[in-house]
């Protein structure tokens, strides 16, 4: 004799499995590690500074946001930059980026930022070119 499945079976199944999963995933730790290396207040004001400044009217964190400038989720570990590259470019800017005067306070905290991002995802590490005009193209 076969087993007859009711339509309020599967409900009743796929409700206590839809339980179960949001239990489970509300119960697991956050995705960052607590033994992280940067400070989380002061990267919530270095967010503040992004958003001041309207960074991500340009600059993309996550592959989300503007195209005129670089993805700077990984800017910190990249091979070649890191933070004496951000502190330079942010003071003395580029062709299509304008120099910002920031408070010693609102650069720490900016950094701490990019290094929170940096800790806590990859970008798209597609390669990038910069045309004569300063615009970025994909290569």
């Amino acid at each position: 004799m076969l087993l007859q499945v009711k339509p309020r079976h599967i409900f009743f199944a796929l409700s206590a499995f839809f339980v179960a999963y949001s239990v489970s995933i509300y119960m697991r730790p956050y995705s960052i590690a607590e033994n992280i290396n940067f400070n989380k207040a002061k990267a919530g004001e270095g967010k503040l500074v992004w958003q001041k400044y309207n960074c991500q009217s340009c600059h993309q964190l996550y592959s989300l946001g503007g195209y005129l400038g670089p993805d700077l989720t990984n800017v910190i570990s990249h091979p070649g930059k890191g933070e004496l590259f951000v502190k330079a470019m942010i003071a003395s800017g580029t062709k299509q980026m304008p120099p910002f005067k920031l408070s010693d306070k609102e650069l720490s905290a900016l950094l701490e930022f990019l290094k929170a991002a940096d800790k806590s995802g990859k970008a798209d590490l597609r390669n990038f070119k910069t045309d004569y005009f300063g615009m970025i193209e994909a290569k």
